[in-house]
């Protein structure tokens, strides 16, 4: 038999008329333009993450669709009836102010009437597409209660070196809340908010699952914080900017320390800022507050103290965080003093690209416990700086010559750990995972009294 020559024209059957292979090829030329006619349909749930919104019982679930859809959460106590039960919720509109002004819809359900300590399952979205199924153990609200946390700041969607071990310590139970204390994404604004995006998907498999406690950093200031603002869900009503909540015997502060340097967003917010810090401090010192929750920790991206060799706010200036400003008018307070005379206890920070632990500090000078136990009953607050846990721009170095507050420092990129364990007693350690999760640095900080009158 004689095999057809290649040359021939090539038809194709279609509807079994016969088509030349010129106009086939038209047809299906269309077929992008056919198809980007008709608008996708994007309602699948996607970058869930929980947060705590400050009252007993309750979590938010916030997740984004880029179809606007209903906003329910149907979730039920693990070991009984799944989706038993149904929470609806509200809807934002976020448009990003990239060149594409892309849309994205922002749900939020709040989950109210939780059982302390118990575990649940959920999911999330609408009859129009669902999430997976997630879980989450409801917050303790004892102040016997010893909270776990991993904290950290400067995570990246391009080399995010802790976010494995991370994810698996997550996946063990090992924490009851995660800090994120500035900086994320680097940075959520670019490619018109999609590595925002892409960041959101990357921490799910850990802010599913507990709550992801943030306050926001330089990387964040592009559009005056709007996705920072858009994508968090903190307590208060301050577009997660500042906020204080209560857990186990610990109240925690979050701030903005970019109030100090973003001028242009207005210079009312830090002074707006720095009066709620004050009423906020009053209310925790009352004798009634103090006595069940001794602990104040803040947490705040830049940090009031810090040996990097960056030729920037560890080398050139002293911290506008701590000290204020006196370029404005009026004149910007810094917060050390403050916290000093209202006995914050610890203090987190983030924005150096590595690890430093600090002796007790007040004023650039140490003030220790005492020589042999330096943490125990300390005459200052404990500053700890924990920006090690991977992004673009990789790990910084040192000064070779640190103030004498500097006790402990570490270029391993890393997170660390804390545990309140009660009134007296909170233990700290350093995780490296340049090291294979080894514990590179741990304190155990006692106090007998808390207040301005511990340091004395």
């Amino acid at each position: 038999m004689r095999k057809r020559s290649c040359t021939k024209q090539l038809i194709c059957v279609c509807n079994v008329k016969m088509v030349p292979v010129h106009a086939a090829c038209a047809l299906f030329s269309l077929t992008p333009l056919l198809v980007l006619g008709v608008p996708p349909i994007w309602t699948q749930p996607e970058q869930v993450h929980l947060a705590y919104p400050g009252e007993p019982g309750s979590m938010v679930v916030t997740w984004t669709t880029f179809s606007k859809t209903e906003s329910k959460v149907e979730y039920g106590i693990l070991g009984g009836q799944f989706f038993e039960m149904t929470t609806k919720g509200n809807t934002t509109l976020f448009v990003d102010s990239g060149e594409e002004k892309r849309k994205l819809y922002i749900h939020r359900v709040i989950l109210t009437g939780l059982k302390p300590a118990v575990n649940y399952v959920y999911h999330c979205g609408s009859d129009e597409g669902w999430s997976d199924v997630f879980y989450f153990t409801a917050l303790n609200d004892s102040t016997s209660f010893s909270p776990r946390f991993a904290l950290y700041g400067d995570l990246g969607n391009e080399n995010p070196q802790s976010l494995a071990r991370l994810q698996k310590d997550t996946q063990l139970g090992m924490y009851d809340v995660i800090l994120h204390i500035g900086d994320f994404a680097y940075d959520m604004h670019e490619d018109n908010a999609r590595i925002g995006d892409e960041f959101m998907r990357q921490i799910q498999s850990i802010a599913a699952y507990v709550p992801y406690m943030t306050c926001p950093g330089n990387h964040e200031a592009t559009y005056n914080f709007s996705n920072y603002r858009n994508r968090f869900s903190m307590p208060g009503q301050t577009e997660s900017l500042w906020y204080s909540w209560n857990l186990g015997s610990a109240h925690i502060i979050s701030l903005s320390t970019e109030v100090y340097f973003y001028l242009e967003f207005g210079l009312e917010l830090l002074f707006k800022q720095y009066e709620w810090l004050k009423k906020d401090l009053e209310e925790a010192n009352k004798p009634e507050n103090r006595a069940v929750r001794p602990w104040i920790i803040t947490m705040g991206h830049r940090p009031m103290y810090c040996s990097d060799d960056d030729q920037d706010d560890c080398t050139k200036f002293d911290s506008y965080v701590r000290l204020g400003r006196k370029d404005t008018k009026p004149p910007a307070p810094g917060l050390e003093d403050l916290f000093y005379r209202y006995g914050v206890d610890l203090e987190l920070w983030a924005h150096e690209h590595t690890y430093e632990r600090l002796w007790p500090v007040y004023a650039d000078k140490v003030y220790n416990g005492s020589k042999e136990q330096p943490y125990v009953n300390p005459k200052a607050p404990v500053h700890i700086v924990t920006g090690s846990a991977g992004c673009r721009e990789k790990t910084d170095s040192f000064n070779p010559n640190p103030k004498e507050w500097s006790a402990f420092r570490s270029t391993d990129y890393g997170y660390t750990r804390m545990k309140v364990f009660n009134t007296t007693h909170i233990y700290l350690e350093q995780i490296s995972d340049d090291q294979y999760g080894k514990v590179i640095d741990s304190i155990w900080v006692v106090k007998e009294k808390h207040g301005f009158s511990a340091w004395f």
